[in-house]
């Protein structure tokens, strides 16, 4: 069976183009990979999103939007695509050894957050060091706490911890953040945090048995001198890498790995493939951005098949 559309992908990119292309009776099938929903899985509060004058959580969020295109009949599969071939129409889409072909595929693989890069971050993976605050902040109540970056997500992430921890520390290798304003105020107001200017992890510290982390070995960036500090908790918040890795040598990428499009359009360079949300967003990465994208995929999607003659 030939498909007319495979969406690789959920968050509000997947979703809103799978709400689009159902009702547009296209029958649309959604890969939502083994975390359905994308990065809002792991945001608390969202604020920004149209509609929701009280802010809602992430995850609540996401399962809103999942329950609407449910309601218009497509099919959700909770698998992890690890293939596709885009050298001819249908497109070829694998989950191991299974095959499903398409006319049409919209990408909206979102993106995953970096690593320091240090060995001892996955040693102590999930044993104090965490890249989601949201899941893992509960286990630090009344502790201190290390926050890594510069940007809006370590401002949120932060701010977020202060409701569990005693004390959070943003560790910052410069002297000015990147974050909007808005962000910066409410982590500089917060008497629970501490920032560490032109400051970096160096070594993240702990026990074997039990597993945990007790302490980092900081480092600064201007003089270059050690100290150790001692910490219960770990959390990385240095950005984003765009989840773009099965289509590498295939669609066209900036440096970074962000699929690009044609402006003003989510095509790709290769005719009947459109790219949505973060994976091919480096510049805004908001929900509503990334909702309005999967919108523009959808009816790119629609006209595409219908200049092609496949509805």
């Amino acid at each position: 069976m030939v498909h007319n559309v495979i969406i690789i992908g959920s968050g509000p990119a997947g979703y809103t183009a799978a709400l689009y292309t159902a009702r547009a009776d296209l029958k649309p099938i959604m890969f939502a990979g083994l975390q359905p929903g994308g990065q809002l899985m792991i945001t608390t509060d969202v604020e920004n999103y149209p509609g929701f004058p009280d802010g809602i959580m992430g995850p609540e969020m996401m399962d809103l939007f999942r329950r609407q295109v449910e309601r218009f009949g497509v099919e959700i599969h909770q698998e992890q695509v690890t293939k596709v071939d885009l050298t001819e129409r249908p497109f070829k889409v694998y989950v191991e050894n299974e095959k499903y072909e398409a006319h049409a595929l919209i990408i909206t693989t979102g993106a995953s957050a970096k690593w320091i890069g240090l060995e001892s971050e996955f040693v102590y993976g999930g044993f104090g060091v965490s890249a989601c605050a949201t899941c893992d902040g509960f286990f630090f109540r009344n502790r201190e706490v290390i926050v890594v970056g510069g940007g809006d997500t370590a401002m949120e992430e932060a701010n977020y911890l202060t409701r569990h921890a005693s004390k959070v520390y943003l560790v910052h290798r410069r002297h000015e953040f990147r974050a909007s304003k808005i962000m910066q105020d409410r982590v500089l107001a917060n008497p629970k945090v501490e920032v560490l200017y032109n400051t970096a992890i160096d070594e993240i510290l702990g026990e074997t048995s039990p597993k945990r982390v007790t302490g980092v070995r900081l480092v600064s960036t201007v003089t270059g001198e050690l100290r150790e500090m001692p910490i219960s908790g770990v959390f990385i918040a240095i950005g984003h890498q765009p989840n773009s890795e099965l289509f590498r040598g295939v669609l066209d990428m900036d440096s970074v790995g962000y699929i690009l499009t044609l402006p003003g359009t989510t095509k790709t360079n290769i005719p009947g493939v459109f790219a949505a949300g973060d994976v091919a967003d480096s510049v805004y990465r908001q929900a509503v951005s990334a909702a309005g994208t999967g919108c523009m995929a959808a009816i790119d999607a629609e006209r595409f098949l219908e200049s092609e003659e496949h509805r």
